[in-house]
C-alpha cells in the first residue's frame, strides 16, 4: 500500500473541488484571551454529513473502477465514517454496508440510514469490526476503512490544506486523532507548505493509544476507552498513520471528558457553533493551556454530529 505523500493531499483537492463544502474558520476574541494567542477553528462541522470524514470517503470511493463500485463497498465505523461513505455511495450510485458498534449515537445510526446505506450492527466489547467486515467483504466488495489508508488519509488532509489557505501563518496546528487519519494528513497538508508549523494531537485521557505508541516507539493496542468522544473510542493507531504522525508531529496532548464538555459549552455559548465531543478535543486543550501559548493557533473541529438530548446533558 503506497505512502500518502504531500501531493496525494493536493490531488484529493482536487477531486473534492465543488463536491466537499469549504468550511469556513471562525474566530473568538474571548477564547483569544482566555489562552494568550491567537486562534482560528476549521469547523467540519459545517462539512457535508457533519464532520471531515467525507473528505476521505468521497476522495478513496470516487477513484473505484466500473466493476468495483457494481461490487459495493463496506466500512466499519461508530458514526462519522460510516456517514460519509454513505453520503459518497450515494452521490456516486454505489451501494454501502457499514459495520456499527450497536451502542452508536441514534443520531448518526439514523443519518447513515437515511443515506442509503445498510447496517449491520456489533457489540464492540465482544467482536472485531475489522473481522466482520472482512468476511462482508468475501464476495467482492472494497474495504473502506475510517483512517488507515492512503485515500483517506489524503482526503482528510484537504481540511490543513484550506486552513492554511485562509491563515496562511499559523504557527500550531491541533486536532483531535483517534486512528490518525485526520492528524496525518493534516500533518502531509501542514508540513508539505510549510515545514515550521508544530503539529498537535489531542486525546481523550482514558483512550491515550496514540499517546502510548509514540512513547514505546511502536504501535500500542488498548481496550475500548470509556469516554464520551465516541469518535475517538479507537484502541491502536494505524501502521499507515503511525508513522506519519511519529515524523511530522510534536506531541499529543490527552484531554479529559469535563474538559471537552467544558469545551463544547464554551462553543456553543460564546460561538454559536454546536459541535461534538470529538470535535471538541483540540479546543478543549487549547482552552486547558497545554499548548504553547502566544502563538497563531489552528483548531481542526472535526464533527458536530450528536443526539440533542445528549448534546444538552453534555453542556447543561
Amino acid at each position: 500500500m503506497k505512502t500518502p505523500s504531500f501531493s496525494s493531499v493536493q490531488a484529493a483537492a482536487e477531486r473534492l473541488r465543488g463536491v466537499a463544502h469549504r468550511t469556513p474558520v471562525l474566530t473568538s476574541h474571548t477564547l483569544d484571551e482566555l489562552v494568550g494567542g491567537s486562534v482560528f477553528l476549521k469547523c467540519e462541522n459545517f462539512q457535508r454529513m457533519g464532520a471531515f470524514k467525507f473528505r476521505g470517503a468521497y476522495n478513496r470511493i470516487v477513484q473505484l473502477d466500473a466493476p468495483a463500485r457494481a461490487r459495493g463497498v463496506v466500512a466499519f465505523s461508530s458514526g462519522n465514517h460510516a456517514q460519509g461513505v454513505a453520503l459518497a455511495c450515494k452521490l456516486l450510485g454505489i451501494h454501502a454496508t457499514i459495520v456499527m458498534p450497536s451502542d452508536a449515537p441514534a443520531s448518526k445510526t439514523a443519518a447513515t440510514r437515511d443515506l442509503g446505506a445498510e447496517i449491520v450492527f456489533y457489540d464492540r466489547h465482544k467482536s472485531h469490526r475489522a473481522e466482520i467486515a472482512q468476511d462482508l467483504c468475501k464476495g467482492g466488495a472494497t474495504l473502506v476503512p475510517p483512517f488507515d489508508d492512503p485515500e483517506i488519509v489524503a482526503g482528510a488532509g484537504t481540511a490543513g490544506l484550506e486552513l492554511l489557505a485562509d491563515v496562511p501563518d499559523l504557527e500550531v496546528i491541533v486536532t483531535p486523532v483517534g486512528g490518525g487519519g485526520l492528524l496525518s494528513g493534516t500533518a502531509l497538508a501542514a508540513h508539505g507548505i510549510n515545514p515550521g508549523i508544530e503539529l498537535y494531537g489531542v486525546e481523550p485521557e482514558a483512550g491515550n493509544d496514540f499517546q502510548q505508541s509514540l512513547e514505546r516507539g511502536e504501535i500500542v493496542q488498548t481496550d475500548v476507552p470509556k469516554t464520551i468522544a465516541d469518535g475517538l473510542q479507537t484502541t491502536a493507531p494505524g501502521e499507515i498513520t503511525f508513522p506519519i504522525v511519529r515524523s511530522h508531529v510534536k506531541s499529543i496532548v490527552t484531554v479529559s471528558d469535563d474538559q471537552l464538555c467544558g469545551a463544547m459549552r464554551f462553543a456553543f455559548e460564546r460561538m454559536k457553533v454546536a459541535i461534538e465531543p470529538s470535535g471538541a478535543a483540540g479546543l478543549a486543550a487549547v482552552m486547558a493551556k497545554f499548548l504553547p501559548a502566544g502563538k497563531r493557533i489552528g483548531i481542526v473541529i472535526s464533527g458536530g454530529n450528536i443526539d440533542a438530548g445528549r448534546f444538552a446533558s453534555l453542556t447543561a
